[in-house]
């Protein structure tokens, strides 16, 4: 079987292969096991691959390069309709010369994607759509559009659409997915150390505004000054990292919050098994890899109340769904700080509930959609 692989995520190409963003390169290496080729159409980058990037393993990769867009201003749209031919070009024949096409949702190349797909009525697709699926949610007018396609059984034919939640009123060929990072071999239960020594807590993600790092930080702050035994580490890169830096540095926050950058998976995976709550007040998510991952090592998860991620934390019963009032959500917090009993019994739920959905389980259900 040939699969081609229309994505947005840049890539960057050394001697030993094509490396990229390590979750979703770690994702596709398995849709890869049960193929014979690969034909990518992605942006290709001139750099050195970074701690975070890690490479495909498929010894018959063909990779299209095709040049990165945006229409974020008037002289980047301008640039983009220029490359768009050569683009569409390109992907029209990578999805002529397979067998399954699959689709990277939402972005630039899935929207490009989503439209020449409907060229190939009669060939077997999937789409994975990283955003959020919630129909109630605003986003930008693209994210629509392509939900709209995927979801438009007419147009979009032979195609299965795997997003983040259960939701009602959906088309047919949308199913409810996850995505894994531990095998079940990893699987244990971790014992916590006790609040009298330290509270811990971990943010996991870039450092971007979306993201809201700085209200993890003003949070475990505010936790400070009322008299906890805290600390925060912060584990990611982003444009943000300049402010978050002086910040911390201006109210003397340095001796208990911690810019650790990127890091490896085991790093980051002591990390959790380290930690008591993993923190993510996100303004926009599809399914958080860093709350599941954080829950699957009995951290208590407390995230805002965007996509699936109600689901995730049954409501409350799992974790806290942030408000985004700082003092509500630290009276929040400090309910279960001051009761050990009731973050041991948050913490068992979390981690039974991540613990479902293993790499192998994963692994199963890839094999199913390939299986023709």
């Amino acid at each position: 079987m040939i699969l081609c692989i229309i994505t947005h995520v840049r890539h960057i190409k050394d001697k030993k292969g094509f490396y990229g963003y390590s979750p979703y390169i770690r994702e596709m290496n398995i849709w890869l096991k049960y193929v014979d080729e690969v034909i990518i159409v992605a942006p290709l980058e001139n750099n050195e691959p970074k701690i975070i990037d890690i490479p495909y393993k498929h010894n018959k990769i063909n990779f299209k390069k095709v040049s990165d867009f945006s229409f974020t201003s008037f002289k980047n749209s301008l640039l983009s309709v220029l490359k768009l031919p050569r683009i569409f070009w390109e992907v029209f024949w990578a999805m002529k010369n397979a067998d399954h096409i699959h689709l990277r949702c939402p972005g630039n190349m899935g929207l490009i994607g989503c439209f020449v797909q409907i060229l190939f009525p009669k060939k077997e697709k999937t789409a994975k759509y990283a955003g959020n699926w919630d129909p109630k949610s605003k986003q930008p007018y693209t994210y629509k559009l392509q939900k709209w396609m995927l979801s438009n059984t007419f147009l979009t034919r032979n195609m299965k659409v795997l997003v983040y939640g259960d939701w009602e009123n959906q088309s047919k060929n949308s199913k409810p997915f996850f995505t894994a990072t531990y095998s079940e071999s990893e699987k244990e239960t971790v014992q916590k150390t006790s609040f009298d020594q330290e509270t811990k807590f971990i943010f996991v993600g870039s450092l971007v505004l979306g993201k809201n790092p700085m209200y993890a930080i003003q949070f475990v702050e505010k936790l400070q000054e009322k008299g906890y035994k805290v600390t925060l580490d912060l584990y990611g890169e982003g444009p943000e990292r300049i402010s978050l830096e002086n910040y911390i540095q201006i109210n003397n926050l340095g001796a208990f919050i911690t810019l650790n950058g990127n890091v490896n998976q085991d790093t980051l995976k002591k990390a959790y098994q380290d930690s008591h709550f993993v923190i993510l007040p996100s303004k926009s998510e599809g399914w958080p890899k860093a709350v599941a991952e954080g829950m699957f090592w009995g951290c208590v998860p407390i995230a805002t109340s965007v996509s699936c991620v109600p689901y995730m934390l049954d409501y409350g019963e799992r974790g806290v769904l942030l408000k985004m009032i700082l003092e509500n959500d630290i009276q929040q917090i400090e309910t279960i700080l001051k009761s050990e009993l009731l973050f041991k019994n948050k913490s068992k739920k979390a981690l039974e509930w991540s613990q479902k959905y293993t790499i192998d389980v994963f692994d199963k259900e890839i094999e199913k959609m390939l299986d023709k």
